[in-house]
């Protein structure tokens, strides 16, 4: 088997957790039904990502964007389970099989067991917040922790596991959280957070996404995002060709990074200009936190594990 997952060319840890997870749940697949395509975290069940006339298993994966394939040939699709029941009711299947993200699984791994805490708070925002945002100048004025989704995914996830509390607007920063039973808040900058895929696995566990709103901490991410910075708005387009800092992904429009320009006036002048988002986020950070009881997840877990027992057995 191959593993499928969608791969940003600015990197995203829950996405690319897929290159080794599934050694770790299901090890030997790659050796067996090469013909098979291995479909599991993040929300690709969409038909623009996933290739036609190929046997598909699907474990854990999530509907959220795009038009859903159609999954109704037995023949091409093995679902098993996907991320929650709302993606269930989409495909059609039992809402029985919407088990939860297949994430969860990562702290069982043995490298994550016993890590101590070394950060009191931190944030991990949505990777297009990382891209064209201020966020780790605002996380050092307010007094956290900021982990950069695009960042090695095994070392994302053990800053996540180190923490004694996230603040999350990226959807498996909550996921990993919430497996390291580190109490999160969610938030949210602007309105192309998708709430489809946070309420799917929410409502596995009997938890609830109700974001904190913080606002954008640029112009850039208000221009990307189709949101506000300081009263104007900013529709998505296509910037000019010339322009080599930015970048067409998904039908958004993505600043890339580059060398700092500004002067130190400058840049205290954005800081400036970002105080709203920091306020936000400070507050976001005393808020109360939540987590799901470790019934819950347990329970999920190991409903998880009978899907790959099955898997094994058909497989194997």
């Amino acid at each position: 088997m191959k593993p499928y997952y969608w791969e940003s060319q600015h990197g995203n840890f829950g996405d690319d957790l897929n290159l080794w997870l599934w050694d770790f749940l299901l090890p030997g697949f790659r050796e067996i039904h090469p013909e098979t395509l291995l479909v599991g975290v993040g929300t690709v069940l969409n038909r623009a990502l996933l290739p036609e006339g190929t046997h598909k298993l699907v474990i854990g994966s999530g509907f959220g964007y795009g038009t859903l394939p159609d999954m109704s040939d037995r023949q091409e699709w093995d679902i098993r389970s996907v991320r929650g029941p709302l993606t269930a009711a989409k495909v059609g299947v039992a809402p029985e099989l919407g088990v939860i993200d297949p994430a969860v699984m990562v702290a069982d791994l043995p490298e994550f067991q016993d890590l101590g805490k070394i950060y009191k708070r931190s944030f991990v925002p949505h990777w297009e917040s990382a891209i064209a945002g201020l966020w780790p100048a605002i996380c050092d004025v307010v007094g956290l922790n900021y982990i950069d989704p695009r960042g090695e995914a095994k070392d994302v996830i053990r800053k996540i596991a180190q923490s004694e509390l996230i603040v999350a607007e990226s959807m498996h920063g909550a996921i990993l959280a919430d497996a390291f039973r580190v109490p999160w808040t969610a938030v949210s900058t602007s309105n192309s957070i998708n709430s489809f895929k946070w309420n799917d696995w929410a409502q596995t566990l009997g938890v609830t996404y109700k974001p904190r709103r913080v606002p954008v901490s640029t112009r850039a991410e208000a221009v990307i995002k189709g949101s506000r910075f300081w009263g104007m708005d900013f529709e998505p387009k296509e910037p000019p060709p010339e322009d080599p800092n930015r970048r067409n992904i998904d039908g958004d429009v993505v600043v890339a990074e580059r060398a700092p320009r500004h002067s130190s006036l400058r840049g205290a002048a954005k800081r400036v200009l970002a105080a709203p988002s920091a306020l936000a986020l400070w507050h976001a950070s005393r808020a109360t936190p939540q987590l799901s009881k470790d019934s819950a997840l347990a329970e999920r877990k190991e409903r998880f594990q009978v899907v790959l027992e099955g898997i094994r057995r058909d497989y194997f």
